[in-house]
């Protein structure tokens, strides 16, 4: 690695190398989390309880995990999550 030009530190650009990774892993999460939720609802447009209900537990683990790192908000994906149960627990009535 050659000698960093003045103004630009070692740990910068560490920092910087970081900061990409970390925002690649955040957004393949966010994608998981959303593909998931759409699979939920074409799930419940074709009326197919078990189905729904199978994903939904693999998508409360999932908002939970984000929710806990601080990628989604908390209140956020609790909302989610009463939404997409709601869908489901109207689709049995």
């Amino acid at each position: 690695m050659p000698k960093p030009k003045s103004g630009r530190h070692r740990s910068a650009e560490k920092a910087n190398r970081q900061s990409r990774e970390h925002a690649i892993h955040n957004q393949q999460i966010r994608s998981r989390i959303h593909s998931l939720a759409k699979k939920i609802e074409d799930a419940v447009t074709k009326k197919d309880a078990p189905a729904a209900k199978a994903l939904l537990s693999e998508a409360f683990s999932l908002w939970d995990k984000a929710a806990k790192v601080h990628l989604i908000h908390r209140k956020a994906a609790d909302r989610t999550k009463a939404r997409l149960s709601r869908r489901i627990a109207l689709l049995k009535a």
